[in-house]
């Protein structure tokens, strides 16, 4: 590409920008280096890399590069065998810990995960992990060398420790003792690499020492007392050795590091291009920019392009194409519309794409490969070359004509502008032809209606227009393609407050072609806005249908969960009740087989009446239930029921017939089987007699041989039984089997024998009698019927 149109479209500001997301120096230099490809191959490959590191970025973050830097000359060093100090060591090491990081970084978290442009990349990092190891070990920070580098150093360093404490020890002892006098201060000292005392100088002689140094005053002395002249000496000795024995450290790490050379030279280069590449992810986000498609066919077609060196709360969209319908986009409109930003969005952002990084446009947006990019834009006039506008724009263009050929992109703003508007017109025209014959593709900006005549009456060629709002004298920077654009010179003048007497005389100079013509787009531009308008209102009752598609989907899936819900509570509910029917049917059978032949029927009869109770507290609870719900069957009156009638009681699903009459609360008995429960008339429905009839057949046929009784017996029940002989509890229990198969039997009345006696027997069975709800009355027998030792018990009817 040519340097002219890299700076003209402003390239280099966005690879500055683009710089400033790399972490190391290596990465930055390779960012400023960046020039776009026309290698398509090249292109995609890097396309596709900066995808996948915005992926990577999103998935897992971000990664640093930080501790990349050049090491060629260290690198070069160890390859001579040099030794390196602590700080190239230590940056050895840390690079290397930052290998190991990156490294990290790029593994798979999933054995699934399918491996990208970068994986290859991430895989051939060798960390070195035991040098950096090595190194860390042995060096503490750039001038400290760690006493467990090896043993001789820590010898030593236990030496040094050792003959500085003597020192200390005599000296402190000098000081405190009978030479406190002599000094200046009772302090210790150094004076290069000796230990020393402050003596005043009129004590010198009392010192037995060498001087060292003095104050400036010359007041004080730095002696070295000569009892510690051999310890002293001892100490540089040993200071020689611990620095002799660093430096042979210095080089067996070295040694070590020059081992790996090429290794250390190769993380650095892929570290390097990582730095760069996740730059270009970085830089993608910052802007908003997205991976384009590209062909090799020179169409591009932008959607919702953005220049990205405009702020984005600023900066307005546009869609912009050409090739394939056209090879040169005509865009007229006013000043400060936004056709300069349309060359300079489509120039750059092509320039981008083929330096593989992301554009801010939007999905599905498509560029071509061009091999060169040429720019005419702005005002280059030059004083020192004698060069006006005209002449400096006229010279850019000789260049571009000369040089462009088919597989260029070129961009010329206000063409032919800066001479006679009939001349220049007519230049611009002729340029422009000159091109289109060549099949390049171009896009040009003008103010003149020749050029726009031209786009109409050319194939190949289309216009294009800035819409600007002349109520508010704004631009709207949107690109409208397919439409030539009004200058508005009246318009705006007439707003701005020019009489309207100029602005009519400034008409009348325009020839009736030229008033026509303006005309024509006026309307065009009319038209164009009322369909612009109903598109909008079709898009939004589009909105609102597929909203009301949503929301009616929505609460048809609400109602098939709640209706799944409903179904599975009831199922749940069902189950339960079968268990603990269930439970209380194997609870019954085992408490009669364990009651056996001999069983009390006290205990039958409590039983049984425990069963029964269990069973209406159950309808109970399932009544209450049902009162919230809607009743989906007749409620039956009164009038209708009848002693016998067979009935279902429908929250329990059972079946019976009607054993008493109704309360005032509509509640009733109904015998279901060898069980009687409770009901209420609004939970009754009636059932043909033959289901009631077999019901009771077969609560007949279950009955065992002792106390039950065919169908046949139960319709010619004797009306009487005779009590007399059994304790109370038995006569109870087997009276109330004997009044419930008298009652449902449609007997009137029957008589109870129990004997005159003491009247035990008597009290229990008129006790009990007052308990049955289906007994009407009882008296005792008169004259003639038994007197005193029979009851005579009517039923209800």
């Amino acid at each position: 590409m040519n340097d002219k149109a890299l700076h003209v479209l402003e390239y280099d500001k966005i690879i500055e920008k683009l710089s400033e997301f790399a972490s190391s120096e290596p990465g930055r230099k390779l960012c400023l280096s960046l020039r776009p490809s026309s290698d398509i191959r090249q292109i995609r490959s890097d396309q596709k890399k900066t995808g996948d590191a915005i992926a990577r970025v999103f998935k897992k973050g971000s990664v640093s590069f930080g501790d990349n830097r050049d090491f060629s000359g260290i690198l070069k060093a160890l390859k001579i065998g040099s030794s390196l100090d602590m700080k190239a060591l230590l940056q050895i090491a840390s690079f290397l810990d930052n290998v190991n990081r990156v490294k990290n970084y790029g593994k798979s978290q999933r054995d699934e995960d399918a491996p990208d442009s970068l994986s290859e990349s991430f895989k051939m990092l060798e960390p070195l992990t035991f040098v950096s190891a090595q190194i860390r070990r042995c060096i503490v920070s750039e001038d400290e060398m760690s006493s467990d580098a090896s043993p001789g150093l820590r010898h030593i360093r236990r030496g040094i420790m050792l003959t500085n404490d003597r020192i200390h020890e005599q000296l402190l002892r000098m000081i405190n003792g009978s030479l406190r006098t002599y000094l200046q201060d009772a302090v210790v000292t150094m004076r290069g690499d000796r230990y020393c005392i402050p003596v005043k100088a009129e004590y010198k002689s009392q010192i037995n020492g060498i001087v060292h140094d003095q104050s400036s005053s010359g007041s004080t002395l730095f002696i070295e007392p000569a009892a510690i002249v051999e310890l002293n000496n001892k100490l540089r000795e040993m200071s020689l050795q611990e620095n002799a024995e660093i430096e042979k450290i210095l080089a067996e790490l070295s040694l070590s590091v020059g081992e790996h050379v090429d290794a250390i030279r190769y993380n650095s280069e892929i570290m390097t291009e990582l730095d760069f590449v996740f730059a270009k992810a970085h830089y993608a986000l910052d802007i908003g920019g997205m991976t384009p498609v590209f062909n090799e066919h020179h169409f591009f077609d932008i959607k919702k392009g953005r220049h990205p060196l405009i702020a984005k709360d600023k900066v307005v969209p546009i869609d912009v194409y050409c090739g394939r319908d056209f090879d040169m986009l005509i865009i007229t409109g006013p000043n400060t519309g936004g056709k300069t930003v349309t060359l300079k969005t489509v120039g750059l952002l092509t320039l981008m794409g083929q330096a593989g990084l992301a554009i801010p446009a939007g999905d599905r947006s498509e560029l071509s490969v061009f091999d060169e990019v040429y720019a005419d834009i702005g005002d280059e006039q030059s004083i020192e070359q004698s060069l006006s506008t005209f002449s400096s724009h006229m010279t850019n263009t000789v260049s571009i004509l000369r040089d462009a050929n088919e597989n260029s992109l070129c961009l010329f703003d206000e063409l032919g502008a800066g001479t006679d508007p009939t001349e220049g017109a007519a230049l611009a025209i002729s340029i422009l032809n000159e091109l289109h014959g060549r099949g390049i593709r171009t896009l040009a900006t003008t103010h003149y209606s020749e050029i726009k005549v031209y786009a109409l009456n050319t194939r190949g060629v289309q216009n294009a227009s800035c819409e600007f709002d002349v109520e508010s004298l704004r631009p709207t920077y949107r690109l409208l393609i397919g439409l030539p654009g009004k200058s508005n010179a009246f318009a705006i003048s007439s707003k701005l407050g020019l009489s309207d007497e100029i602005i009519e005389a400034a008409k009348e100079q325009i020839s009736g072609d030229d008033k026509r013509f303006e005309d024509l787009i006026a309307d065009l531009e009319m038209s164009r806005k009322t369909i612009e308008k109903e598109r909008l209102e079709i898009e939004q009752y589009k909105k609102e249908v597929q909203q009301l598609r949503q929301q009616l989907t929505q609460k048809t899936d609400k109602l098939d969960r709640q209706r799944d819900e409903i179904i599975r509570k009831a199922n749940e509910e069902a189950r339960d009740i079968l268990q603990e029917a269930k439970d209380v049917a194997d609870e019954t059978i085992k408490v009669f087989r364990k009651a056996g032949p001999g069983a009390s029927m006290q205990d039958l009869e409590r039983t049984r009446t425990g069963l029964s109770q269990k069973l209406s507290d159950k309808n109970k609870a399932i009544a209450v239930k049902k009162e919230k719900q809607v009743q989906s069957h007749k409620i039956l009156k009164e009038s209708e029921l009848k002693l016998g009638e067979s009935v279902k009681i429908v929250s329990m699903g059972l079946k019976g017939t009607i054993s008493s009459k109704p309360d005032r609360e509509g509640n009733l008995f109904i015998q279901c089987g060898i069980m009687k429960t409770k009901a209420n008339i609004r939970d009754l429905v009636l059932v043909k007699d033959e289901d009631g009839k077999e019901a009771m057949k077969k609560f007949y046929g279950r009955s065992s041989g002792k106390s039950g009784m065919d169908l046949s017996r139960a319709a010619n029940i004797k009306t009487e039984i005779n009590l007399i002989g059994k304790n109370s509890d038995d006569a109870i229990a087997a009276l109330d089997k004997y009044l419930d198969d008298a009652y449902m039997s449609h007997l009137g009345s029957v008589r109870v024998v129990h004997g005159k006696g003491a009247g035990i027997l008597r009290q229990a069975v008129h006790a009990h009698l007052k308990s049955v709800p289906y007994v009407k009355s009882y008296k005792l027998g008169e004259f003639g019927e038994g007197d005193a030792g029979v009851t005579i018990v009517t039923f209800i009817k």
